[in-house]
């Protein structure tokens, strides 16, 4: 029998998921924990999941973030699918550099973008709430919606939508019929990423939010000024729950669409 040798990219990878996710197993432990300070175990509770679901600021902050995230990702959804369609479908000099800049607020940092927005909105008088959230979360939610579409129209055969057009499909139906359900996994996979975005963006709300106007990132962060209770813990374990359940979604999504070819 051969003994097994001492593997070091094991051990790294192992010492890197330890020190990755170690913190969150911590927060999702202690938002079970009845004590109130999130140093000692002291029996296994409910009390801070119950506390929450009775925080009726915190609620409507969330309320609000999912309502915000939703918008985003639908306004998203059409305009990075439609420029991902165009963009397959044109050809000139500059392709390359719309394309660059198609994707430029996913590069930029969220701070800088913040500000431009806040700059933006205030030389247009545009008063400081809904309208400019909304605005604003879909123009960094965009490129997200576009590079998944845009990567699984790569893989289509143009040939598909053309035989439809010979047979006398309208372009219009022969992009319902033939396009759309192809890149469907796509978009829904782009749409639950940019949901997931703008859910947890807190930096850029800050900036071009209204003053009675909270979303959840924002609430929480003015919360941990104060500190963590293990109220927060609770409502990051069911944060938490929710990302890992839309990531497989969107695994599963990407994965049907790529059998489909």
């Amino acid at each position: 029998m051969k003994k097994r040798r001492f593997s070091f990219p094991a051990l790294y990878l192992a010492l890197v998921t330890l020190i990755t996710y170690l913190p969150i197993a911590v927060v999702v432990i202690f938002s079970f924990n009845e004590a109130k300070l999130p140093v000692a175990w002291k029996g296994f509770s409910l009390r801070w999941y119950e506390t929450l679901l009775r925080d009726t600021a915190l609620m409507e902050a969330l309320r609000n973030s999912i309502l915000l995230g939703l918008a985003s990702c639908a306004f998203a959804a059409v305009i990075g699918t439609l420029g991902a369609i165009g963009m397959a479908r044109v050809h000139f000099k500059s392709k390359g550099m719309m394309e660059y800049l198609s994707t430029l607020p996913i590069m930029l940092p969220e701070i800088i973008l913040g500000m431009v927005f806040m700059a933006f909105f205030s030389l247009l008088r545009l008063p400081f709430g809904w309208p400019t959230l909304i605005i604003a979360h879909t123009s960094f939610c965009i490129p997200y919606v576009y590079l998944m579409v845009k990567a699984r129209l790569v893989g289509i055969d143009k040939s598909i939508e053309e035989a439809a057009r010979d047979l006398g499909a309208s372009p219009a139906r022969a992009f319902f019929d033939i396009t759309l359900p192809l890149i469907l996994p796509a978009v829904a996979s782009g749409c639950i990423l940019s949901f997931a975005m703008s859910f947890d963006d807190v930096v850029i709300s800050i900036f071009v939010t209204g003053a009675t106007l909270s979303t959840l990132p924002i609430k929480v962060y003015t919360q941990m000024r104060t500190g963590v209770t293990p109220e927060i813990n609770a409502l990051c374990t069911i944060l938490l729950t929710a990302v890992i359940a839309a990531m497989l979604l969107s695994s599963a999504l990407r994965r049907r669409g790529g059998h489909r070819e």
